[in-house]
Parts: C-alpha cells; sequence; structure tokens
C-alpha cells in the first residue's frame, strides 16, 4: 500500500508541475486566440504527466527509452514551432514556451524520480522568471553596456581567478588569506550592487525614504553626502525630510552588517543581533517620525551618486583596504591587546564599515574571543554612524542638523549601553 501511495504522490507531482507551468503560461498569452498559441495549461499538464510516467517507464524499460522520448518531445516542438513561422512570417516569435516545455517534461522526470523538494523549488524559479518578463526587460533598458562590461569582467576575474588563489595565511600572523580576500570582495561587491540596481530602477521619482532604502544597500553614506548637499540648497523647513533619509538609509547598514557577520561566521550574530536590531530600531524609528511630521511637500526628488560597485578598479581598491585592516587588527590586537583592537575599529568606521566587521568576523574564527569581535563590530558602527552626522553638519549647516545630532546620539548611546551588556 505504502508502494501505491508513493506512485501516486510521485505522479501528482509531476502533474503539479506542469499545471504551475502551464497557469503561468496560460496567463501570459490569455489575449491571444485559442489556436495561436503553441501550448496552453492543457498542454503543459500532459507534458508534465508525460515527464512522470516515463520516469516510472524508465525503471522497467531501457534508460535509452526516455531519452527517445525526449528527443521526440523536441521534435515536435521543433516542427510546431516552425510551421507557426511559416504561419505567420511577420509575427515576432520568441522560444520561451516551447524551452518552458522541455523544462516542464525534465522537471516532472525528476519529481517523479522522488526529488519532489528539489524539483518543485527550481519550478517556483522557473515561474517567477516567466512571469517577470515586464521587470527583467525594464532593467535591460536601465542597465548601461558599460555597467554590463564591468559586472562581466569581475565575475569572469572571479569565476576564473577565485579557484586559483591560495587558500591559506601569509605574512605577519598569517592574517592575508588571498582567497579568502577575494571571496569577500565579491560579497560586498554583489551587496552593494543590489543598492546600485534597485535605486536605478526605482529612480528618483519614488520619494526620499524608499530612494534612501534602496541606496542604502549599496553606500548609507554616500547617501549621507547627496541629501546632505541637496537639503542645503532647501529652505530650512524642508530639512526634515532628508534628516528621515539619512536616518532610514543608516538602519539599513545594520541589517548589511547582520548579513555580513551571518556569512563569514554566524556564531557570534546570537549575541550580536541584539545591538544591531535595537540601534536599528531607534533609527529607522526616527526616521518614519521625521517623515510621518514632515507637513510640507517635495519640490524635487534629490540626487543620489552611487558609484558602480561591479567596477574592477573598486573592488580592487576594497581588497586592498580589506587586506590591510586585517594587518592592522592582528598588529593592533598583538601589540595593544583588546584596546587596539577597539581603537583600530573606531578609526575603520570612519571609513568604511564592512573591512572592519569582515576583518573582526573572520578573527573570532582563529582565537579572538567573541566579545572583542563584537565589541569592535559596534564600535565601527557607532563611528560610522557618528561620521554621517559630521558629513550632513558640514554640508548643510548646524541649524538643519539638529534632529539629526539629537537622534544620532541616542542611537549612539545605545550601542554604548549595548557594549556595557555584553
Amino acid at each position: 500500500m505504502e508502494q501505491e501511495l508513493t506512485f501516486i504522490w510521485d505522479l501528482l507531482a509531476a502533474l503539479g508541475i506542469g499545471l504551475l507551468i502551464g497557469i503561468e503560461r496560460g496567463w501570459s498569452g490569455r489575449m491571444e486566440d485559442e489556436g495561436d498559441r503553441v501550448a496552453g495549461i492543457r498542454t503543459f499538464s500532459l507534458v508534465g504527466l508525460l515527464g512522470g510516467v516515463w520516469a516510472k517507464l524508465s525503471n522497467i524499460l531501457d534508460a535509452w527509452t526516455y531519452a527517445l522520448v525526449f528527443l521526440g518531445l523536441t521534435a515536435l516542438i521543433i516542427t510546431s514551432y516552425i510551421t507557426e513561422v511559416k504561419v505567420d512570417k511577420e509575427k515576432d516569435l520568441g522560444i520561451t514556451t516551447e524551452v518552458a516545455l522541455l523544462l516542464t517534461f525534465s522537471l516532472s522526470t525528476w519529481a517523479a524520480l522522488g526529488y519532489h523538494g528539489y524539483a518543485l523549488g527550481v519550478t517556483v524559479v522557473a515561474v517567477a522568471l516567466l512571469s517577470l518578463k515586464p521587470t527583467l526587460h525594464k532593467w535591460l533598458k536601465i542597465i548601461e553596456v558599460k555597467e554590463i562590461y564591468a559586472a562581466v569582467k569581475l565575475l569572469v576575474i572571479s569565476v576564473i581567478l577565485l579557484p586559483l588563489l591560495p587558500n591559506k595565511g601569509y605574512g605577519p600572523w598569517d592574517t592575508i588569506n588571498p582567497y579568502w580576500i577575494w571571496w569577500m570582495v565579491v560579497l560586498i561587491s554583489g551587496l552593494s550592487f543590489i543598492g546600485y540596481i534597485l535605486i536605478k530602477y526605482i529612480g528618483e521619482d519614488k520619494g526620499t525614504i524608499l530612494t534612501a532604502i534602496t541606496g542604502g544597500l549599496a553606500s548609507s553614506t554616500a547617501v549621507t553626502i547627496s541629501l546632505a548637499q541637496f537639503a542645503r540648497q532647501q529652505k530650512k523647513s524642508a530639512g526634515q525630510i532628508f534628516i528621515a533619509g539619512i536616518l532610514v538609509a543608516s538602519s539599513i547598514m545594520f541589517i548589511r552588517v547582520g548579513i555580513e557577520v551571518a556569512i563569514v561566521n554566524k556564531s557570534i550574530l546570537h549575541p550580536l543581533w541584539i545591538p544591531l536590531t535595537a540601534m536599528f530600531l531607534a533609527s529607522i524609528g526616527g526616521g518614519l517620525w521625521l517623515w510621518r511630521g514632515h507637513s510640507s511637500p517635495e519640490e524635487s526628488q534629490p540626487d543620489i551618486t552611487l558609484n558602480n560597485p561591479l567596477q574592477l578598479m573598486t573592488a580592487l581598491q576594497f581588497g586592498l583596504l580589506l587586506g590591510l585592516i586585517l594587518l592592522l587588527t592582528s598588529t593592533m590586537k598583538e601589540w595593544y591587546g583588546d584596546q587596539g583592537i577597539y581603537l583600530l575599529s573606531f578609526l575603520s568606521g570612519l571609513m568604511d564599515v564592512d573591512a572592519i566587521t569582515l576583518s573582526l568576523s573572520k578573527m573570532a574564527q582563529n582565537g579572538t574571543p567573541p566579545t572583542v569581535a563584537i565589541s569592535g563590530i559596534i564600535i565601527a558602527v557607532i563611528s560610522n554612524t557618528l561620521v554621517k552626522a559630521g558629513l550632513f553638519t558640514f554640508w548643510a549647516g548646524f541649524q538643519k542638523s539638529i534632529k539629526l545630532i539629537w537622534f544620532v546620539t541616542l542611537v549612539s548611546v545605545i550601542g554604548v549601553l549595548c557594549l556595557f551588556l555584553i
């Protein structure tokens, strides 16, 4: 009885995959006439069931028979496509549906062989890609050729260079690990690129707060400078919305730090998430409160200036900075103990919080007490938060910065109190 139930569930999973992809394809082509579509929900469901049946038959028959069925299905799809092209030569035909049919057959076979979770997971990804056609095409229009070239160069160097780099320590105290450093460069570049693309995709017409959120993923410091320069040109009463934007962008920094720590050394994330969460809530709470209290409408939106993080030179510069911070962290630890790490954390936070966060997370794996690494990371984010307040005050003036100074002081005090609780 159990074997029969397993057999039924396997075929139902295969049929479900066909239904899922068929529903998306049917909805996508709902405006076309019935005879104009290559395949709809019924065809996809049947192909899914076909894949499931032949997955079961392949256990009885020779495996080559399954390959012949797949080739037969491919030939049928090609014939259908050629016929459609001949009937309507002026119609712009793609092959997305045809490829989706072959993928449906393959995934349903995979599911029928017992790998339900894997097959359904890939199905969800496939359905998402199929349904996101307008969004993906819009992104392609936004992304410039130079950005694509920069991304390709970084990916090529990462894929080719990363496996060749030695995964061991060099230099004093075996601090410099080329493989790990370049892997972190790829990680940080990827996180920054998400924010870079989002801010280009969303644009400046969606409001300062939403722009600050997306920009904060790439560089909250860059967002601060851009908003400060824009606030300088506005009347005094208009400065509150830009302070709100800076606080919201700064709150994203705490999320970014948490992601970096979770990837490098999740063992220290459990105690670290408490101060990060407290500082995040204070920062974003202040930003949203100021935003809600902003009564005058924005006459124009700020221009957030961000550099492409996938540029090779930018990646190399961060790699050098990370290597230097690693070396300095080990040196300060050896020469001055924990106090040396805290001093370096404060100084590093004045420039960049990513490098010191990655360095301390790595050191916590190699003998440095977790409490020291956590304290250093908190000091760095406090330092970086204070720098943003200083930059805004410098560009916009003290009178426009009073509320920001109050909220930044609150966030910093929360961080300091958490240091004593660790």
